[in-house]
């Protein structure tokens, strides 16, 4: 979940214009990062196996 913190670095870092979609875009990238990073911390990951074998029954 993205905190004001991070909001407040995220707008400060931005240039003194920017449009709002890049701002959006840029705040969705940030989200999906740190959820990602928590899925890790809880253990919520897939081994490289796994991974391998989901890809090949796509192509089955």
């Amino acid at each position: 979940m993205l905190t004001k913190t991070r909001l407040k670095e995220q707008i400060d870092s931005l240039p003194e214009q920017f449009s709002i979609d890049e701002l959006v875009e840029k705040l969705i990238l940030i989200e999906k990062i740190e959820y990602g990073n928590m899925q890790s911390e809880k253990g919520e990951i897939i081994t490289d196996l796994e991974i391998d074998k989901e890809i090949d029954k796509w192509f089955e």
